[in-house]
């Protein structure tokens, strides 16, 4: 066997032990959990922290129209965020270029940047993730469902490990979501909106062109290479997000939570479902329309293409 086909072998083997490792792993965890919560000192613990903290007078019940709105473009909008961001990191050799008409912002020693199109999908979906993101912010503390979402006492981080074990031990926090979110979702929450989604922008706005040629001190400030080591973690670390939050939405009472976030009722309807598969078929379909052709006719509307 030649050393190249043992390396190769190697690799294989390793991804074969991936899978049966992740479910031993998470056998071990929940056994763990049970245990835990089956002893004197876990059902105290849960008992002083049931898993969710008390929110402010103030905080509104069930959800406004617009949050579900808010909600379907922006799943819209990530999901060819990451398309466009995978294959701007993968795709060594584009088949097509674009160049900005005039001489606008993007630009490099006076001349137009010319980028892959896989490069200006990336950023036109990026401007329209933000736009979205502003319009949700400007919202969420006008209406104050920011105190959904965002922590208001210290109590919600002993709370949170109390969901996490009620979750890792396979039996459930109590679902309250139309009202009031456990504490780890407010955690996760929290650090989805105001935290991981400002570092995505800042550290793809530090690599993309429209990044400010002549501000050395700004440059400084924010190293290039350190935009590059967060920029492709922020992106893993939002796929598994919304891996676990899919999960956790249909094993959680599916319909009843689909009607939280697609049809702002609270009930166990259909209607909700129909929304998201709506959704779904939208996002489907515009996944299959994003071919060379019809990229090149979009971006023309811009810029130049060239192949």
């Amino acid at each position: 066997m030649t050393s190249v086909s043992r390396t190769a072998s190697n690799r294989w083997f390793k991804l074969v032990w991936i899978v049966p490792a992740i479910v031993v792993g998470l056998a071990l965890l929940v056994l763990a959990a049970r245990g835990i919560r089956a002893s004197v000192p876990g059902q105290s613990f849960l008992a002083g922290y049931p898993g969710e903290s008390r929110l402010p007078s103030f905080a509104p019940v069930g959800f406004p129209t617009w949050v579900g709105w808010q909600h379907g473009l922006n799943v819209f909008f990530l999901v060819f965020m990451v398309r466009s961001g995978w294959m701007v990191r993968t795709v060594q050799r584009p088949g097509m270029y674009w160049t900005r008409n005039n001489r606008g912002r993007i630009r490099t020693k006076g001349a137009p940047t010319r980028i892959s199109i896989n490069l200006w999908l990336h950023l036109s979906f990026d401007v329209l993730w933000v736009l979205n993101g502003i319009v949700f912010w400007v919202l969420v503390f006008c209406t104050g469902q920011w105190t959904r979402i965002v922590p208001t006492s210290w109590g919600v981080f002993p709370n949170a490990v109390s969901a996490l074990l009620q979750y890792a031990s396979l039996q459930w926090p109590t679902e309250n979501g139309w009202s009031n979110y456990n504490s780890l979702q407010v955690l996760s929450y929290f650090l989805v909106v105001f935290i991981a989604a400002p570092v995505a922008l800042f550290s793809g706005l530090r690599m993309s062109p429209a990044w400010p040629k002549n501000a050395p001190r700004l440059s400084k400030a924010f190293p290039l290479a350190w935009a590059r080591a967060t920029h492709y973690p922020t992106m893993i670390f939002f796929v598994a997000f919304v891996i676990v939050h899919v999960t956790l939405v249909f094993a959680t009472g599916a319909l009843n939570n689909l009607n939280h976030m697609y049809a702002s009722r609270n009930d166990d309807s259909w209607v909700g479902f129909a929304f998201f598969a709506g959704s779904l078929v939208v996002i489907v379909a515009a996944w299959m329309a994003a071919r060379p052709i019809v990229l090149r006719s979009l971006a023309s509307l811009t810029g130049s293409v060239t192949r």
